[in-house]
């Protein structure tokens, strides 16, 4: 089994990249092949621009687009399995992965009234998101990209690590709003727990 896992954040090493690290770990226990990619560590790349190429019949839901991103979307198409990790940047996923979202999802949309999706090869999906707010604050958000996940790509996980610790060293950051000790308290004490959920659903993906 070959899965492509995709780190949404620019932080490396840090709390979605260890998630996301931790679900490739699991999978890889399990005997899959996992291909690992770094949004931020790319060559320059943008958004759907819309041009519709991936409509022609001729194209087979395949993006026109040839940029940075164009080996990530090339290797989740053969896959048998995406992990996908992000942080929440003011209420909604970032951006770079927005990018690779909708690079990923549009050209499976056919916007043929007898068959909404191109994409011939489902595959199941682990989508990971890292917040500094409570983990159910933005269940509406996450269940439109998994229900948008589930048509185009393939059954779809929803994890969330939320009131996540932001750096090691308050003091030196304008972060008063947040109380270090619960944020490092809870980092020694659910974080793991969290990790190992992430180990258990990309176990789970290989199986």
């Amino acid at each position: 089994m070959k899965i492509v896992a995709i780190n949404g954040s620019p932080r490396k090493g840090w709390n979605t990249d260890m998630l996301v690290d931790k679900a490739i770990e699991g999978a890889r226990l399990k005997g899959a092949e996992v291909e690992k990619f770094d949004l931020y560590k790319l060559d320059g790349f943008t958004g759907c621009r819309s041009c519709m190429a991936c409509k022609r019949p001729e194209r087979g839901g395949i993006c026109y687009i040839k940029d940075g991103l164009k080996p990530v979307l090339d290797a989740a198409k053969e896959a048998d399995g995406l992990i996908m990790g992000a942080p929440n940047y003011f209420g909604d996923l970032c951006a770079e992965f927005k990018l690779f979202y909708e690079r990923l999802l549009f050209p499976y949309l056919t916007y043929d009234t007898s068959k909404i999706s191109c994409n011939e090869h489902m595959v199941p999906v682990i989508l990971i998101m890292t917040s500094n707010a409570r983990d159910t604050m933005y269940a509406s958000m996450l269940n439109g990209y998994r229900n948008s996940l589930e048509r185009f790509i393939g059954p779809t996980k929803v994890f969330v690590s939320g009131e996540t610790l932001q750096v090691n060293d308050y003091s030196k950051y304008t972060l008063s709003m947040f109380d270090p000790e619960e944020r490092m308290e809870r980092r020694e004490k659910v974080f793991p727990k969290e990790m190992e959920e992430a180990f258990r659903l990309g176990a789970e993906m290989a199986s």
